[in-house]
């Protein structure tokens, strides 16, 4: 399987998940160009995607999917409420291409497997996606606002993960964002910051898990430095018997694809 952010952050979210047989996409939230720019460093192009899986309607998420599924006829996959969502929306997808799916009830397309998972967010009904192909397993989970223990178990014994670190909480305390924002933000339907994404990560790593890929970071309220080095931090200083040296940890970039992972 090979993993690879086409784009992550706040402005706009895409990433690349596949095997030899079988290219996917999550999200769909740049333009079409930037995501055919994307799959042209993977060797691969709009004809070459069996599917894109929505995680939610945020416009971050999906502001390119409906130029992108029309040009190619790709399936797209989401769950019911997001697929309402995506109805309701001027000049939206095509519902031609819509595939229902429900959390926690796994299925295939050609030959990788799709776990959606319930996650916390201020959506219709958001979801992350654990992927899978032979014995090898992928999470990507972003735009969640707290995790729980059924977070922690879906998410155990990933090959690699790309997971959100959103913000720094006192760059968004004291930054130019309106009170109400910032309480969206904090709050229990919002995002993930770079402390909890290593506390989750301190109760999900295992022997098995190689790659860490942070995701989906603030413009204005978090910096790559920032977020890399928090994690680190959390992985080495928390309770789980591992260090952050033990892990390939990258943060991936909201305008540039990040390196090729494969497990």
């Amino acid at each position: 399987m090979r993993l690879c952010s086409i784009a992550s952050g706040s402005s706009g979210n895409c990433i690349y998940v596949g095997s030899d047989a079988t290219h996917l996409l999550v999200d769909a939230g740049i333009s079409g160009k930037r995501v055919e720019e994307g799959l042209k460093n993977l060797e691969l192009s709009g004809r070459d995607v069996d599917g894109i899986l929505i995680t939610h309607e945020h416009s971050d998420h999906i502001s390119g999917l409906g130029v992108l599924s029309r040009k190619y006829e790709i399936p797209i996959y989401g769950t019911k409420g997001t697929l309402k969502a995506l109805r309701e929306m001027k000049n939206g997808p095509d519902p031609d291409l819509f595939h229902e799916i429900q959390e926690d009830n796994r299925f295939t397309i050609k030959d990788m497997t799709v776990y959606p998972m319930r996650i916390s967010h201020d959506a219709a009904q958001p979801v992350a996606y654990k992927l899978g192909f032979g014995d090898k397993r992928i999470g990507i989970c972003t735009d969640i606002g707290v995790f729980n223990d059924y977070t922690v178990e879906c998410l155990r014994g990933m090959d690699a993960l790309l997971l959100e670190a959103n913000h720094d909480v006192n760059m968004l305390q004291v930054g130019p964002y309106p009170y109400y924002l910032k309480q969206r933000i904090l709050g229990d339907r919002g995002h993930l910051s770079n402390e909890n994404a290593g506390r989750l990560l301190n109760r999900i790593l295992s022997d098995r898990t190689k790659h860490i890929l942070l995701g989906h970071l603030s413009k204005e309220n978090n910096l790559p430095q920032l977020a890399f080095e928090a994690v680190r931090m959390e992985i080495t200083m928390g309770s789980c018997p591992y260090t952050a040296e033990d892990f390939d940890i990258l943060v991936a970039s909201r305008s540039e694809p990040s390196k090729i992972i494969e497990v």
